[in-house]
């Protein structure tokens, strides 16, 4: 899914991406983008245990992410199985940076999301949420 939104976000013409696991993402790679989408395993209902010490490191940049854009995907076991509320947990971290949150009036309102081994719309979803996010990203740098 990660790759999907990457390779979205790259059919923006001015627009880039790079994919890091959340245990390998530091506080200066938070600094360095204009646009951050992270994507967890729903747990419980919320984000993992990595992505949750990802956003707890964050604490160390906190007021620095302020005016990022930020979205959110996962994959789930299961309908009803906290899809939503796992990308929930993930904007209101994103939210408490000061980070700008796109929604969609669409399906999908909150981010992406799978149940199970994501399938080609899932996939197609993931590439929609990656160019929506690189069009917000240049935007507001212009």
């Amino acid at each position: 899914m990660a790759f999907a939104v990457a390779e979205g976000v790259r059919a923006i013409r001015g627009a880039d991406a790079v994919v890091k696991k959340t245990d390998k993402t530091t506080n200066e790679d938070l600094l360095e983008a204009d646009g951050i989408v992270v994507g967890s395993p729903t747990y419980y209902g919320q984000m993992s245990e990595k992505t949750k010490a990802m956003f707890d490191r964050s604490v160390g940049v906190h007021g620095k992410l302020e005016g990022k854009v930020g979205g959110a995907f996962t994959s789930s076991g299961g309908i009803a199985s906290g899809a939503e509320t796992t990308i929930i947990s993930i904007l209101e971290a994103m939210l408490v940076h000061g980070m700008i949150i796109k929604g969609r009036a669409s399906s999908g309102h909150y981010g992406a999301a799978a149940v199970g081994e994501p399938k080609e719309r899932d996939l197609e979803r993931c590439k929609e949420l990656g160019k929506m996010m690189a069009n917000l990203v240049l935007k507001l740098k212009t």
